[in-house]
């Protein structure tokens, strides 16, 4: 369902966060390194994460909302647009959850 903002992939339920959403590594996963890198480890493999999307999965603890989120990263790049770090935190997010290294 479109409109609702939650749509099924076989019997896996997606849906974006909600400003209230509290997102956190799903079980299974957490932090590790491969080499020098700070990777997150899961039980199919392994991902990579840097830049803005290491930012973002630092702040999922599982304690901050999404918008305590937003509201973190937009004061940390001063430039930034509030709806559009929302819109990209969100989307993150979302495709985070689709692969089960992320709840919220």
């Amino acid at each position: 369902m479109a409109s609702t903002g939650r749509f099924s992939i076989g019997v896996l339920s997606v849906s974006r966060p909600s400003e209230t959403s509290q997102p956190r590594l799903a079980p299974g996963c957490r932090w590790g390194t491969h080499g020098e890198q700070q990777v997150v480890l899961f039980p199919e493999g392994m991902i990579r994460v840097q830049g803005t999307g290491q930012n973002i999965l630092e702040l999922c603890d599982g304690q901050r909302t999404v918008q305590e989120i937003v509201t973190t990263l937009s004061e940390r790049y001063d430039a930034a647009d509030p709806a559009k770090v929302k819109e990209d935190v969100s989307c993150f997010l979302e495709a985070l959850q689709r692969k089960r290294i992320v709840d919220y």
